[in-house]
Order: C-alpha cells, then structure tokens, then sequence
C-alpha cells in the first residue's frame, strides 16, 4: 500500500520531501552511475505512487501562432517563418468537443494552451468560460496562457482550473540565451501568482537547447527549493522546428532525458514528473526506461500544441506491453 499519493499531499507535504538542495548535490546525482540512480529514483518513486500507473493529459491548442515573444525553440512565434499560421481563439463549443474526445479516450486532465505574452481580457474571459466547461465534464483543467496577473489568477481558480502551467525552460544563467522578450523573473511572478491563488503549479523545462549540465541542476534547484513543489513537472526534449533558432544542433544523448527524469523524481518525489515534448522521437525503449526511472504522467494524443505526439493506439499498445495503466 503506498504511504502517500499527491492528493493527500496537496495542503500537507510529506516529512521526507525537502526544499533545500544545493547544486552540488544535485550535480552528484546527475554524475550517479545510471543503474544507480534509476534504482534510486524508482525506490522512491513507489513510495509516493502506483509505479505501474500513468496520468494522461490530453493539450489542445487554443489559440494558435502569432505571438509576440522570441522563445528560441518556439514555431508559434510571429518573429520566425515557420509552417505555424495565426489563428483566432476557438469557439468553446470545438473545445468543448475535444474535451468529451480526450474524456472518451482515457485522459483524465484536460489542457488549454494559448500562444499569447499574456492575455487581453476580452480573449481572457472567454477563456474562463472554457475552463468552467470542461470542469463540468469531469476533468482536471489546466491552461498555460502565458503571464498572468494576481487577480487573473485568481479569476481562473474561481472558474474551475486546476493546474496553471508555466515553465522556467532552462536554468537562469541560460535563460537569455533562449529569450529576451521576458525575464526570468517575469515567469517567477507569475508562478507566485498563481501559488497565491491556490492553483497546482505545472512547471518544468526543456533539455537539448544548448545548455550544459550546470543548467539541468540550476533548472531543477529552482524547481526543488520553491516552498511547496511544482505538483506537475513535465520534462521536455527540444523538437527542433524549421524556421526557428534551435532547428539545428547536436542531438541530445537519449540517457541524458532518462537521467533528466530520474533526478527530477529524486528531487520533488510527490510530483507528477511528465515525459512530455518529444516522445514523438524516442524509441519505445527509451519510454519505458523514463517511465522506470520515475516518469508517471504524458500528453496523450495526436498534436502537441503544433509537433506531433504519439498516436493513441501506440500508446495503449506500449502501455500493454509494460503493463502500465491510466490513472482515473
């Protein structure tokens, strides 16, 4: 029987969990033996969930391109000449829709995504009316809208939304080198926002931009030392996109996302660590070493906001295989 599990770990955190890790600690677990540190992370791993149990979270693009920021990895940015076009917010009744599909095919957390800096308050409330209807089906809602204000944050908590996701991307010493459109501590301030607003924080990075080691443990110290953990932390592998900065580059090494994965779970145990962008790219081998060293939740479906992401009836047939099953 597992001793705890997130959700009674959402107003009261577990002894064991720790805000205060240094960068030499961390950087000792990244230098770990692989074999090591896999079985460390799965120890812990099965002391906090299921380890044969995946959350499902199906993303549905919103509100796609034309947006003004210079993220280095982003095809949705009106800055690059990519194969993304502009497009207008989505009538709630197509979201409504996509989220009765995500429902029906085992998706238990819906998410909206919008490529805005920040949202304007006439595309905003509308926005809120999408969170209060698909909460109504049954889901857990969570939206990444970009910057938000205190009373936004509030306003999306008083709708419905469950989790807020907004990533930090990288370690801050790296940041300007993949945006300068917003700070790093923009994106802090939002995340306190949306703390105060007793929302789930979703926040995480990306891995293969360029950055070095020291990044991953800046990334991770940051993520692991805020007050209360990021209940969501999806780990990303860049999908390079024709027409932005980051479209070429050396290809990560596949062992650095599962020690990416393994030291996230080490770290922030009562989280749902997700393997998320780029498993369009990555063997089924390769998933299952992620899901072992402690990766417990992915997007589920056909697009990613604008990449691919593995088709659903692979995903069944790799979860089979593993003998993994959906959380509900």
């Amino acid at each position: 029987m597992l001793k705890e599990n997130t959700e009674q770990l959402s107003t009261i955190e577990h002894p064991s969990l720790r805000h205060d890790w240094c960068s030499e600690e961390i950087m000792t677990l990244f230098c770990t033996p692989l074999n090591d540190l896999i079985f460390q992370a799965q120890s812990l791993h099965r002391r906090f969930f299921d380890p044969n149990e995946i959350q499902l979270s199906t993303l549905l693009n919103i509100k796609q391109g034309g947006c003004s920021e210079d993220c280095a990895y982003c095809p949705q940015s009106a800055r690059y000449n990519t194969d993304v076009e502009a497009e207008s917010l989505l009538a709630i009744d197509q979201v409504v829709a996509a989220a009765k599909q995500a429902r029906k095919q085992g998706a238990s957390r819906f998410c909206m995504g919008a490529a805005w800096r920040s949202p304007k308050q006439r595309d905003f409330n509308r926005v809120l009316d999408m969170v209060g209807a698909v909460k109504s089906l049954g889901l857990e809602t969570c939206a990444t809208l970009g910057m938000l204000t205190q009373q936004q944050a509030i306003s999306l908590k008083e709708a419905g939304l469950d989790y807020y996701n907004h990533n930090l991307d990288t370690s801050e010493s790296y940041y300007t080198e993949i945006i300068s459109t917003r700070t790093y501590q923009d994106r802090l301030q939002t995340l306190e926002f949306v703390r105060n607003a007793e929302l789930h924080v979703c926040c995480g990075g990306i891995i293969g931009m360029g950055e070095d080691i020291d990044d991953r443990v800046g990334l991770l110290m940051v993520l692991a030392n805020m007050p209360k953990h990021p209940e969501s932390v999806p780990i990303n592998l860049l999908i390079r996109v024709e027409g932005t900065p980051l479209a070429s580059g050396a290809e990560l090494d596949e062992f650095d996302m599962v020690r990416m994965i393994a030291v996230a779970r080490l770290l922030m145990p009562a989280s749902y660590v997700r393997l998320s962008a780029g498993r369009s790219d990555m063997s089924d081998a390769l998933q299952a070493l992620c899901f072992h060293a402690g990766a417990n939740s992915i997007f589920y479906g056909e697009k990613l906001l604008t990449t691919d992401n593995p088709q659903r009836l692979k995903d069944e047939a790799l979860f089979q295989r593993l003998g993994l099953r959906a959380k509900h």
